[in-house]
């Protein structure tokens, strides 16, 4: 059961509201705290996802939030001292550090709560980038994805544990459970990326962007003697001419009708067709949403030993944990998981979405972060 918000007007800040795990759980919080009764604001750039959020009786202010540029930190801060005193803003929820800069400076002279997410651990080998990352644990309270995460914060921004809950992201097991993707679905997606029939089906979902391992997968993929098919499924709107790259490097290791790239697709229909999902990132990551999601559907995934990955994924039993940058290990594992015998893949399936039953729920994730507004609000 949600905590009751009853009167409180709950903002959110986002750069933008394209696609990724911080805007889906923006979305997945703002129609929890409507459902509890309270007023849902979210300020982004917009995007693609604005249209879902306000279905959800949330309502969304289209700013400069993802601007990295000082004066429009400054004035966002400004705006914002106006805008959290004008509706009534009860607390204030940022996901990055640009706009969380522009909160810190409004919350501080309107004295309302400030709550942070960190999404990425961040670079903090330079002063002046561990001081600009700082600010994403200058709130009240901050949220960790995994306790991995909780541990870099600690240890990198001396935060005391008492100011750090932990709350692993929550994915909706409605959306990404077996039972609920239809044959027409399924069909319809298998036309969509003309998935060659009778051929092990390999799925790589996931930002186009040098961190998340695209080019390391292409090179895997080059060892792979045996017949397959790989969709790599993403935007590169961050990192314009990223797709442009790949694509060269796709026809420099003859993978010209092995690999195939796409912005958008169905993701649970394409779960259901697939072998195996891969995530071999080379940052850490906070949780690994895709992860998850692969899991709840029954696939295995191989994913780099790095960040949340050793939470998110038990290695043997639902994937793979594979060591960053090993293209040979990468291989290695991409041929185990292509191998399974029928049984190995059933048993791998169960166990996959019982843990993440277990673990990834949105309701807990969303139940856990109001319960988090209700005590800074007392």
């Amino acid at each position: 059961m949600l905590t009751s918000l009853e009167g409180k007007t709950i903002l959110q800040i986002v750069p933008s509201l394209d696609v990724g795990g911080p805007e889906r759980s923006t979305l997945d919080v703002a129609a929890a705290v409507v459902r509890a009764g309270g007023r849902a604001f979210v300020i982004s750039a917009g995007g693609r996802m604005v249209d879902e959020l306000e279905k959800s009786g949330a309502t969304h202010f289209s700013w400069e939030a993802n601007s990295k540029d000082p004066r429009i930190i400054w004035k966002n801060h400004n705006l914002l001292k106006d805008f959290v005193s004008m509706e009534r803003v009860s607390l204030v929820h940022v996901r990055s550090r640009a706009p969380a800069w522009s909160a810190y400076l409004a919350t501080r002279h309107s004295k309302v709560p400030m709550v942070t997410t960190m999404h990425s651990s961040y670079d903090t080998h330079l002063p002046w980038e561990k001081f600009y990352n700082s600010i994403m644990t200058k709130g009240e309270r901050t949220i960790a994805l995994s306790r991995n995460m909780a541990e870099f914060i600690e240890k990198n921004y001396s935060v005391r544990p008492e100011r750090i809950t932990v709350i692993p992201r929550g994915i909706d097991l409605n959306t990404y459970n077996r039972d609920n993707v239809s044959e027409e679905r399924k069909e319809k997606l298998a036309q969509q990326v003309l998935l060659p029939q009778g051929v092990p089906f390999i799925l790589f979902p996931g930002r186009l962007m040098k961190g998340k391992g695209q080019e390391l997968a292409l090179q895997a993929l080059a060892k792979i003697e045996e017949p397959f098919f790989c969709l790599i499924v993403g935007p590169d709107h961050e990192h314009v001419g990223y797709r442009e790259h790949l694509k060269a490097m796709k026809q420099k290791l003859f993978l010209q009708d092995k690999v195939t790239f796409l912005d958008h697709v169905d993701l649970p229909a394409a779960y259901m067709h697939a072998n195996v999902v891969l995530c071999p990132s080379q940052m850490p990551e906070a949780f690994g949403r895709v992860a998850a999601e692969a899991q709840a559907m029954g696939m295995p995934v191989i994913a780099s030993n790095l960040g949340a990955m050793s939470e998110t994924i038990l290695d043997g039993q639902t994937g793979w944990l594979v060591e960053p940058g090993d293209v040979d290990e990468l291989a290695d594992a991409i041929r185990n998981a292509l191998q399974l015998s029928h049984s190995n893949r059933l048993a791998m399936a169960e166990k996959a979405i019982m843990h993440a039953r277990s673990h990834f729920n949105m309701e807990r994730m969303c139940g856990t972060t109001l319960a988090v507004y209700s005590e800074l609000l007392k």
